[in-house]
C-alpha cells in the first residue's frame, strides 16, 4: 500500500533535504500552454466566423451603393469600396472560403501522409521502398504553379478543387518525416511485445505507434493549412481563381486593380490584411506550443516551486534537473571536498 502523496522531499549532496510542494498532473498540458492557448482560441472564432459569416454579414457583399468609397464608419464598419460595397461584409463572407480551403487541403494531406509515411516505416521491404519513391516523386512537384495551371485551365474550379490539388500535392515531406519517426519506433520494447504477444499490425500501428506520433502529425497539419491558405489568397490576388466568390484575397485584389493605396483607401486593405496576419500568427502560436509539448527543454509552462532550508524559492521547469543557486553550491559537503582536495 503506498504512502499518501502529501510531500514529496529531494536531497542535496551531503546537504539538508528540500521540501517540494506535490505538483498536480495536468491532463491538458498542451492546452495549458499559452501560446497554444491563444492561438487554438483565434483559430476556433475564425472558424465560428467561417460558419455564421454569410448571415451576420449586414449587407450583401456584392452590393453596390452610393457610398462610394467612404471610411470606417457606423454605417460601414470598414468601409466602402469603389462601387459602394461593404468591406465588412466581404470580409465576413469571405472567411469561409479561406478556412474551408486551409481545413481541408490539411486534412488531405495530413491523412495521406499518415497512410503512406507509417506504412512505409512500419512495413519495410518492397512496401517501404515503393511508398518512399511514390513520395519523392510527389516531392519534386511544385504545388503552386501546378494550381495555377488547374485553375487556369478549368474556369470553374472553385475552392473544393483548389483545396484537393494542394492536399494531394503536400502530403510527401509529412510523410517522409513519419517515415523516419516510425522506423526508430517500430523495434522499441513495447512494439516487439505487442508483436510477440499476437497483436495484429493494424492493432499495433493504430495503439502503439501512432499515439507516439500525435504531436509531427498535428505539426504537419498546422504546417499545411498555412501553406493552403497562403496558397488561396495568393491565387485570389493574382487573379488566378475566380473572382466571383469573395475572400481575403479577392478584397485584396480588388484593391490592388483600383489603386487603393493610391487614393488613400487604407481601410480596403488593411482589414483583410490584418485577418490574414492574425491567422498565420495564431496558426504559427499553435505550431510553437506543439514543439513546446513534444521538446520538454521548450517548455515554459508545467513548473513547481521547490524550497530550500534558508527559505529561498528555486523554480523547477519540466524536462530540466534542478540546480541551486552558487551561495547553496557552495555550501555543500562535496564542494567544499573538492576545494581541500585541490
Amino acid at each position: 500500500m503506498s504512502a499518501p502523496a502529501s510531500t514529496i522531499t529531494a536531497v542535496t549532496p551531503g546537504g539538508p533535504e528540500v521540501a517540494i510542494a506535490p505538483a498536480k498532473r495536468r491532463r491538458l498540458r498542451f492546452v495549458a500552454n499559452p501560446k497554444a492557448a491563444t492561438g487554438l482560441i483565434v483559430l476556433a472564432f475564425f472558424c465560428l466566423i467561417a460558419i455564421i459569416g454569410p448571415w451576420i454579414a449586414p449587407y450583401d457583399p456584392s452590393a453596390r451603393s452610393s457610398d462610394l468609397i467612404q471610411p470606417p464608419s457606423g454605417k460601414h464598419w470598414f468601409g466602402t469600396t469603389h462601387l459602394g460595397q461593404d468591406i465588412f461584409s466581404q470580409v465576413l463572407v469571405g472567411t469561409r472560403g479561406v478556412m474551408f480551403v486551409g481545413l481541408l487541403a490539411g486534412i488531405v494531406a495530413t491523412a495521406l501522409s499518415v497512410l503512406i509515411g507509417v506504412s512505409a516505416g512500419f512495413l519495410g521491404g518492397a512496401a517501404d521502398e515503393s511508398l518512399s519513391a511514390l513520395s519523392n516523386v510527389f516531392l519534386v512537384i511544385p504545388a503552386l504553379p501546378l494550381i495555377i495551371i488547374v485553375a487556369s485551365t478549368i474556369p470553374s474550379a472553385g475552392d473544393l478543387m483548389v483545396a484537393l490539388v494542394i492536399g494531394l500535392t503536400s502530403w510527401a515531406w509529412g510523410a517522409r518525416v513519419l517515415r523516419a519517426q516510425t522506423l526508430s519506433l517500430r523495434r522499441r520494447d513495447y512494439v516487439e511485445a505487442a508483436r510477440a504477444t499476437g497483436e495484429s499490425t493494424w492493432r499495433i500501428i493504430t495503439a502503439e505507434i501512432m499515439p507516439n506520433l500525435t504531436a509531427i502529425i498535428a505539426s504537419g497539419f498546422v504546417g499545411t493549412v498555412i501553406f493552403a491558405v497562403m496558397s488561396e489568397i495568393t491565387l485570389a490576388f493574382i487573379g488566378i481563381s475566380t473572382i466571383s466568390e469573395w475572400n481575403w484575397g479577392t478584397i485584396l485584389f480588388w484593391a490592388q486593380s483600383q489603386q487603393a493605396l493610391a487614393q488613400g483607401a487604407w481601410w480596403w486593405f488593411v482589414p483583410a490584411g490584418l485577418a490574414i496576419a492574425i491567422l498565420g500568427t495564431a496558426l504559427s502560436l499553435i505550431n510553437f506550443g506543439i514543439d513546446e509539448f513534444v521538446s520538454p527543454r521548450l517548455r515554459s509552462s508545467g513548473h513547481t516551486r521547490v524550497k530550500t532550508k534558508d527559505g529561498q524559492s528555486v523554480r523547477m521547469r519540466v524536462g530540466f534537473t534542478p540546480v541551486l543557486g552558487s551561495k547553496e553550491l557552495r555550501a555543500t559537503p562535496v564542494v567544499r571536498r573538492k576545494k581541500e582536495a585541490a
